[in-house]
């Protein structure tokens, strides 16, 4: 049984860490906090993601205080707690106990190890030089392609800011007065640093801004949607660039196969008092009654690009399925562009640090369609170093790091021959 306070909370965290290790993201355990008060359930997953994100500086710590390797349950409560100690300034009293408590419910194995635990974390609360660990590196199935595509130091620079963990960005709607605190980024967007509740901020229930990472917002912004055109948003949920486009008065089809997930695209159409057509279908089988003005397609992908806001992903991928889904992504391009009218123009992106989901794919659109253009973007706030060789925008984690960077995320804007 778990004690009140913060031991719950550790306890929430070990059991997601433990699900991580089994292959289930952080966002699909429903039930692993269910019976903690709000604030517990908030505190276990803020652990168990600072956990994860800096396992690899919390095994060096324990590696040079062991002579053997933990068993893995054993493995986790010891970097639980060197990363709360080391990481999150927790007094180390109170987390060795907790520790020591945790390791105890572990079965045979954990009481026989709580002594170990309580030893190693007391000399762990005394490490020096814990901010000049190197961090968490990537798995070697997506280090090695991002090394080739971009270099051993923009490959570490990433990974820092991955440690880095990202703050909370906003995307307002015309005219919406700023949030208190929030700083106005060049790209448009507004970004609060610390701790933050959402429901509580200002504007909130007028719908005056809603959640969406400062570069998730630049491909609607790259479309440049007209008031009236007719444009469709494919693989839409759960729906920021739905938001933009209705917002700039465009006539907008958000299309996803997700029904669940455009229950919460339906709630923020409806607390920003936007309109949009919302049409639950397979993209690939969707047709507009008559050709589009324009289409954005924010293709499925290996999300790699997300991975300092789900710490998590590294662990439960192995690169498997990313083949189809390249595949995927020239289906849906083909089938985006066929849907549009002459001069019609099409914002294709992907949330996906792999330059075989951005950069490639377009120049391979390119040779499949005669005629089709990419044009270059010219957008308020972005850096000409962001700009591809043919003409996309490609954007990284460790870009802004003084700012406190950004997801990983490459998008183009194509003009079907007229």
């Amino acid at each position: 049984m778990a004690k009140p306070g913060g031991d719950m909370a550790r306890q929430g965290a070990l059991r997601l860490i433990q699900n991580v290790r089994e292959g289930r993201s952080l966002a699909d355990q429903p039930g692993a906090l269910r019976g903690l008060p709000a604030p517990e359930q908030a505190r276990a997953a803020r652990l168990a993601a600072e956990t994860l994100r800096h396992q690899g500086r919390a095994d060096a710590v324990i590696a040079s205080l062991v002579s053997r390797k933990p068993v893995p349950q054993v493995l986790d409560v010891l970097r639980l707690g060197v990363v709360e100690m080391l990481e999150l300034g927790a007094p180390a009293h109170g987390v060795v106990g907790a520790a020591v408590d945790l390791t105890k419910t572990l079965g045979k194995r954990g009481q026989a190890a709580a002594g170990m635990v309580n030893a190693v974390l007391r000399k762990a609360g005394g490490f020096q030089g814990w901010a000049a660990l190197p961090p968490q590196e990537l798995p070697e199935w997506l280090r090695g392609p991002l090394v080739e595509a971009y270099g051993a130091d923009v490959m570490r620079a990433i990974e820092a800011a991955h440690q880095q963990g990202a703050p909370l960005d906003l995307t307002p709607s015309p005219g919406a007065a700023p949030v208190p605190d929030a700083e106005a980024l060049p790209t448009g967007s507004w970004r609060l640093t610390g701790p933050v509740q959402v429901s509580a901020l200002p504007g909130f229930d007028a719908g005056a801004w809603w959640v969406q990472d400062a570069a998730a917002a630049l491909p609607a912004r790259l479309l440049d949607p007209q008031p009236g055109e007719r444009i469709a948003d494919l693989c839409a949920a759960p729906g920021g660039k739905t938001l933009q486009l209705a917002a700039a008065g465009a006539e907008v089809t958000a299309v996803d196969i997700s029904e669940p997930r455009l229950r919460r695209l339906r709630e923020n159409l409806q607390r920003c008092k936007l309109a949009a057509r919302i049409v639950a279908a397979d993209v690939l089988d969707w047709r507009p009654e008559a050709p589009l003005d324009a289409v954005l397609l924010d293709a499925p992908c290996s999300a790699t690009g997300t991975i300092r806001r789900h710490p998590d992903l590294p662990f439960i991928r192995d690169g498997h399925g990313i083949a189809e889904l390249i595949e995927l992504q020239a289906t849906m391009i083909d089938h985006a562009l066929s849907i549009l009218r002459p001069g019609g123009r099409l914002v294709f992106a992907t949330c996906s640090l792999i330059p075989d989901e951005g950069e490639v794919q377009v120049e391979e659109a390119l040779a499949r369609h005669p005629g089709l253009a990419v044009e270059r973007p010219d957008l308020t706030g972005i850096e000409p170093g962001w700009i591809t060789e043919e003409g996309g925008l490609r954007l990284r984690p460790d870009f802004w790091a003084d700012r406190g960077g950004m997801d990983g995320f490459y998008m183009a804007r194509l003009r079907k021959p007229s």
